[in-house]
């Protein structure tokens, strides 16, 4: 199993309880590729660098994971079929550096 970053910009003018609804989902997604969340950010609306489906701005969630790599394409395809879900991204997470000492 390996770690992978799991990035996804929401569509911004969603209410709470569709967001809610959204997480839930994205949670059971991860839960049935057999992605184990590590961490979970949330930095909520941002200002993108250009506009994605005519909105300036996004919903951002960040994930850290672990999953079997054969997954991970899988995992972002099913992601990216949500209405809601404008963008995704799924990365290896670097190692740590070790230092000589």
């Amino acid at each position: 199993m390996r770690r992978y970053e799991v990035n996804i910009i929401l569509n911004p003018s969603l209410e709470q309880s569709q967001l809610a609804l959204e997480k839930e989902i994205i949670g059971k997604a991860l839960e049935a590729f057999g992605a184990q969340v590590l961490k979970v950010e949330e930095w909520g609306v941002r200002r993108l660098a250009y506009p994605i489906a005519k909105d300036p701005q996004g919903y951002f969630l960040f994930y850290q994971v672990e999953m079997p790599e054969d997954r991970v394409n899988d995992l972002a395809r099913e992601l990216r079929i949500r209405d809601n879900v404008r963008r995704v991204m799924v990365v290896k997470a670097q190692e740590p550096l070790l230092s000589k000492a």
